[in-house]
């Protein structure tokens, strides 16, 4: 009973729909009606800039670390580290949950990515840096912030399973699950990359201007 109490609760933390709530509130707008019409960060950035956009990531990574935490409430699951990590597991799946499907938001919200991460971050954080350093290395090459996500996703498993070699099947089943699922929420964004005509992330401004100014000195000195 406790555990479903928790769960249901970890749930509601989920379906705070960070990014419709700001859009609303600060510009009058519904996120969901602009861009791709996801209520996730990565549209955030598209529509309202990447200091919105970075806020509502945070929060939204926040809904997953705080579900995880939540286990710490039922003590008697302290004595087993696997038992542990399997209900903070359930408990972060419960928010990432709640926010693709948030009940105060018609149940129509974001694809989960930044609460995947909050959920991987409160368990095994060591993993989750070693993602952010995938996501970043990859969004400062292109900017997309939908191939960061995947790449970071698709490489989740293999430091599951290759590099930290985590003994927990529940948990290693998990890892691979992320992987499938993100994928599976971002066939969209797929099809747009393989088209070309997937947007870009409204960062780095700085070092495009200088090598477009590097192009433009390069083409005057040739002509």
């Amino acid at each position: 009973m406790n555990e479903l109490l928790l769960i249901i609760v970890a749930y509601l933390i989920g379906s705070v729909p960070t990014s419709v709530w700001v859009s609303k509130s600060f510009f009058d707008i519904d996120i969901r009606d602009y861009g791709s019409g996801n209520a996730g960060a990565t549209n955030t950035y598209r529509v309202l800039g990447s200091k919105w956009g970075t806020f509502v990531m945070v929060a939204d990574m926040l809904k997953g670390i705080v579900a995880v935490k939540l286990a710490l409430l039922l003590p008697e699951y302290a004595d087993s580290d696997i038992n542990l990590q399997n209900l903070q597991t359930g408990l972060g799946l419960a928010a990432v949950v709640g926010h693709i499907f948030p009940i105060w938001a018609d149940f129509r919200g974001g694809k989960g990515v930044a609460t995947l991460f909050g959920l991987v971050l409160g368990i095994s954080p060591w993993t989750a840096l070693s993602c952010v350093g995938i996501f970043s290395l990859v969004l400062y090459l292109t900017r997309f912030v939908s191939l960061s996500s995947i790449l970071a996703s698709v490489a989740f498993p293999f430091f599951i399973l290759v590099i930290f070699n985590v003994d927990n099947p529940v948990y290693r089943v998990f890892a691979i699950a992320v992987a499938l699922m993100v994928l599976l929420t971002h066939q969209k964004n797929i099809g747009r990359l393989l088209r070309g005509n997937e947007s870009k992330v409204p960062i780095l401004k700085g070092r495009d201007r200088r090598r477009q100014r590097r192009r433009e000195a390069s083409q005057q000195h040739n002509n």
